[in-house]
């Protein structure tokens, strides 16, 4: 069981900055999507929700790891 809770793990600020590239590589598809589902002014708010989300998620993803590295002994 800890060799496949390893491979879910963020150990390393290289695999986080793959994380939030794969993140922000779905949130502009989604953003994309709701721009043209949505035309006009809602869309376009839709669409920077997704983008300032990953942003949110990013920055919290790296502070985790730096957490991470400091408190481990």
């Amino acid at each position: 069981m800890q060799k496949i809770k390893r491979l879910f793990t963020i150990k390393t600020k290289f695999e986080a900055f793959l994380v939030i590239y794969a993140l922000a590589l779905g949130a502009a598809e989604r953003g994309i999507v709701y721009m043209d589902q949505y035309p006009g002014f809602g869309g376009k708010l839709l669409a920077l929700c997704c983008t300032g989300a990953v942003f949110m998620a990013g920055g919290k993803v790296i502070d985790a790891v730096d957490m991470q590295r400091r408190w481990q002994f």
